[in-house]
């Protein structure tokens, strides 16, 4: 039965969460009440985490995107969601990071990530990051090499996007939505070769942590070797001043 439930939750997730599409249900409640129960614990898994109480549901995310874009044809880039609600977008990096735990965190506190990796970091890691596509998390795409994009011809930013693209939809049926640049680096190159691959946004982020939160911030750059350690970290301090986690496809 555990196998069948998670084949379903990994089914309809890679379909749901992987191309970022917005959304205003709870992906995971998608699955059925009984299936979500298997996917995620009881609610009380916050005290577990030392949470002092269950993270705050977002609300409802626009029916409409908030970024503008750079031109005609070429992707916005966004380093913070224009939004009025007190929600903040958790973003990680690269895919060295793969501690099982990160995976149980994510289940349990049913945490909105994302996930903006590097082919040549993740190696063979590609397994770690499915285990969390079926927990909800969704997969971006930071090239194939972390190479600094900005100056390279388009031929060499098409490759490392594209490419990447391919990987990603070779690891998991779907093509991102989503580009980070690595370094934050990007030219008007960047986006011409970020649309013929199919990127509807380029995204950027604020340290995670910058003080003090903003309404929209896009948190990014842990700076801590264990994501699951400074990801609880941060949850405390976003409770603390009244934020709540949203899942950042669904104001893109």
């Amino acid at each position: 039965m555990r196998h069948r439930v998670r084949a379903l939750a990994a089914g309809l997730l890679a379909a749901a969460l992987l191309t970022g599409c917005a959304q205003s249900v709870d992906p995971i409640e998608r699955l059925g009440k009984k299936a979500a129960q298997k996917v995620r614990p009881h609610e009380s898994a916050y005290r577990r985490w030392g949470l002092a109480a269950p993270l705050a549901r977002p609300p409802r995310p626009p029916a409409r995107a908030t970024a503008h874009t750079a031109g005609p044809g070429l992707p916005p880039v966004v380093d913070h969601v224009r939004t009025r609600d007190k929600v903040v977008f958790l973003t990680y990096d690269d895919g060295a990071e793969r501690d099982p735990r990160f995976v149980d965190m994510v289940r349990e506190l049913r945490l909105p990530v994302s996930m903006f990796l590097t082919n040549s970091v993740v190696g063979p890691g590609y397994g770690h990051f499915a285990q969390l596509g079926e927990v909800g998390t969704s997969v971006q795409n930071h090239t194939l090499d972390h190479a600094s994009l900005r100056g390279l011809p388009y031929a060499g930013q098409r490759a490392e996007i594209c490419g990447q693209q391919d990987k990603l939809k070779q690891r998991f049926g779907i093509r991102p939505r989503l580009l980070r640049p690595p370094y934050g680096a990007y030219d008007s190159t960047t986006l011409r070769a970020a649309a013929d691959c199919g990127v509807a946004a380029v995204v950027l982020g604020r340290p995670a942590d910058a003080h003090p939160l903003r309404p929209g911030d896009i948190l990014s750059g842990f700076r801590e070797p264990n994501l699951t350690d400074a990801t609880l970290r941060l949850l405390k301090r976003i409770q603390a001043e009244g934020f709540t986690p949203a899942r950042l496809e669904s104001y893109l």
